[in-house]
């Protein structure tokens, strides 16, 4: 397993942890923003934190891995597109790159139950919310990293003025 400084140095390393004034895709602002994919694009980084993830719920049984949009596409699949299909009561993992409020991991959950996947677990590689979300199964992360985040109303960055990035999948647009 993977120590608690192993794992931020690969985040470190990718750039992965970036500061200055977010929007998170939950709406929420903070002055530091973890982008997953930038360590997720080194194969060497994206094997390693996924066998770390892996082996958080080694005793579940598995029968497929599902993401929330890009966020933890690359250890994950949300919205089973392109031909993505779930069997009645298949055994379902849960997996996001970094929770906040845990709303993308409802989301599919929602989505799993939706098309008769039963959800077992969830897994973050990063949990930013403070321990403050509670999920109907078993739940683990890889890191707890406490980082302040903000409802806008109540950002100090943005009361001294600075105006908020967008830099999450979500907010990605493509060019027309």
């Amino acid at each position: 397993m993977l120590t608690r400084e192993e794992l931020l140095k690969m985040f470190e390393v990718a750039g992965a942890i970036r500061h200055g004034h977010f929007e998170l895709s939950s709406g929420l602002h903070s002055a530091t923003y973890v982008q997953c994919a930038l360590v997720l694009q080194y194969p060497r980084f994206a094997e390693r934190l996924g066998q770390a993830l892996a082996a958080l719920f080694s005793d579940a049984r598995i029968d497929a891995v599902v993401s929330p949009a890009l966020g933890g596409l690359i250890i994950g699949t949300m919205a089973l597109r392109r031909g993505f299909t779930l069997q009645p009561d298949q055994h379902v993992l849960v997996v996001e790159d970094v929770w906040t409020t845990g709303g993308s991991t409802q989301e599919t959950i929602h989505v799993v139950e939706e098309v008769g996947g039963r959800v077992v677990a969830v897994g973050a590689l990063i949990d930013r919310s403070g321990g403050e979300i509670e999920f109907p199964v078993e739940s683990n992360a890889l890191v707890e990293l406490q980082i302040a985040s903000y409802e806008p109303e109540d950002c100090p960055l943005c009361r001294q003025g600075s105006v908020a990035a967008k830099p999450g999948s979500r907010f990605a647009r493509s060019a027309p």
